[in-house]
């Protein structure tokens, strides 16, 4: 039988579009301004664990599409790295939408 280790190290794995939706139906909140690091660190502290790793994954929108969420998102990058966070951003995809047929 393996026996656990009595500090358990953990990475967490935040997805920043489903933090933002959660954060904004229970809190109102319609700014992304949750902190990943905090966030994770009061987890672990809960828990009596030790954070060795933060992974912030999230879409981004097109600088020609949105550039103003497109600047926060590499400023909010560029902090979260800072801080020790590893982050992965891609670009958002946009569908469009015809009325009475849903996505297409």
């Amino acid at each position: 039988m393996i026996n656990e280790p009595a500090m358990k190290r953990v990475v967490t794995f935040i997805d920043g579009q489903n933090l933002f939706y959660a954060v904004r139906e229970c809190f109102g909140y319609t700014y992304p301004n949750t902190d990943a690091r905090a966030l994770s660190l009061r987890i672990c502290e809960l828990q009596g664990w030790s954070l060795t790793q933060v992974r912030f994954y999230t879409g981004v929108p097109d600088k020609l599409n949105n550039p103003v969420w497109h600047d926060f998102w590499a400023l909010k990058k560029t902090e979260m790295g800072r801080l020790g966070i590893k982050s992965l951003t891609c670009a958002l995809r946009y569908r469009k939408k015809r009325k009475g047929y849903g996505s297409i």
